[in-house]
């Protein structure tokens, strides 16, 4: 897909949802046209309970770039651990997803974008390249890249311009001119950087 269509599929997602999601393109998706598409999308819409809930669950899904079964497993792997709060501990998990850190981390203006870079091998976990889109970050690790990475342009246009502010879960590390980052804590449900109703999705997911 063209980065043309890529950006009117992302656009169309967002106004389906009626939430702008920073993972998947830049912001003013809703800026022209606030409400779903469509001919009836201006109308007042008034969402069944399982509705509201699927509409919730798909921001993460879409934010994450995750396919329904990624989801349900990691949906599973939380409620698994020991804490009550399974959501949280969710959260905790799609943040901490290496193509997402590097988003956070603003080395990238899109989660694809960072999956892409993660996936071709310019990417490193501790000084140790990782091409795993999905692996786990824990606390402490240092995420770098490589050296012809920090020269493209994704690298550059993205840190002149960072879509978001640095999460209070992430550090850059102030060596030289090419940023690394660190992870300083595991995140919370709080770190979701769009509008959210964490009991609509645990209610989805409740027979699971």
């Amino acid at each position: 897909m063209s980065k043309l269509g890529s950006k009117r599929k992302a656009w169309k997602v967002q106004r389906a949802l009626i939430c702008e999601l920073p993972g998947i393109g830049r912001a003013g998706a809703l800026e022209r046209r606030p409400y779903p598409p469509g001919q009836h999308g201006q109308s007042r819409r008034k969402f069944s309970e399982y509705a509201s809930r699927l509409r919730e669950k798909q921001k993460l899904l879409f934010h994450y770039g995750l396919r329904e079964e990624q989801l349900r497993r990691f949906v599973k792997k939380a409620k698994s651990g020991s804490s009550s709060d399974w959501m949280s501990t969710l959260i905790g998990l799609l943040e901490s997803r290496l193509d997402n850190v590097i988003f956070r981390l603003g080395f990238t203006t899109t989660i694809p974008a960072a999956r892409q870079l993660v996936r071709h091998g310019k990417v490193l976990v501790n000084g140790k390249r990782l091409n795993i889109p999905s692996a786990q970050v824990t606390t402490g690790n240092e995420i770098s890249l490589s050296s012809n990475a920090y020269k493209g342009t994704v690298y550059q246009t993205s840190i002149r311009q960072p879509k978001l502010l640095l999460a209070d879960w992430l550090e850059h590390l102030p060596e030289g001119e090419n940023k690394k980052g660190r992870l300083k804590m595991t995140p919370e449900a709080d770190a979701v950087p769009f509008p959210f109703q964490e009991r609509l999705v645990a209610e989805y997911y409740s027979k699971i």
